[in-house]
C-alpha cells in the first residue's frame, strides 16, 4: 500500500488539518506572484536599425529642416547638407556588433539650434 496514505491515517487529526491548511495557504499565495507585461500601445523595436534605414532617415531629416543635400554617398555613409552658408554633415557607420551609429556635425551655421532640430527629426523618422 502507498506509504503516504498510511502516514496520514496514523497521524492525529490536527496534523491532517495542518497539512490541508498549509496546502490551501500555498495555493492562495500563487495569485500574488507578479508577472510584468508591456503596457498596451507600447512599441518595442524587434530588430536594430539597419544601415539603409538610418542613412535614409539622416538624409530625410536634413531635408525636413530645409537643408539642401550637396552630397550623399552610401559607400562612405556620408550626407552633407547646406543652408545659408552653413554645413551639416551626417556620418552613418555600421559598428562591429551590427548596430548603426549616426553622428551629426555642424559647421558655420547661423542658427545654432538647427543641429538639434535635425537630430530630433532623425529620431522621429527612426520612430524614437
Amino acid at each position: 500500500m502507498w506509504r503516504s496514505v498510511e502516514w496520514l491515517r496514523e497521524r492525529p487529526a490536527h496534523a491532517s488539518v495542518l497539512i490541508v491548511a498549509s496546502a490551501l495557504l500555498a495555493a492562495a499565495a500563487l495569485p500574488g506572484c507578479t508577472y510584468y507585461v508591456p503596457a498596451p500601445g507600447t512599441v518595442t523595436p524587434a530588430v536594430p536599425a539597419s544601415f539603409d534605414r538610418s542613412f535614409a532617415a539622416a538624409s530625410g531629416a536634413m531635408r525636413d529642416e530645409g537643408l539642401t543635400i550637396a552630397a550623399e554617398d552610401r559607400a562612405t555613409g556620408t550626407v552633407v547638407g547646406k543652408l545659408e552658408g552653413g554645413t551639416v554633415t551626417a556620418n552613418v557607420r555600421q559598428q562591429a556588433d551590427g548596430s548603426v551609429r549616426v553622428q551629426f556635425d555642424a559647421n558655420g551655421l547661423r542658427d545654432p539650434a538647427l543641429i538639434d532640430r535635425v537630430s530630433r527629426s532623425y529620431d522621429r523618422r527612426m520612430g524614437r
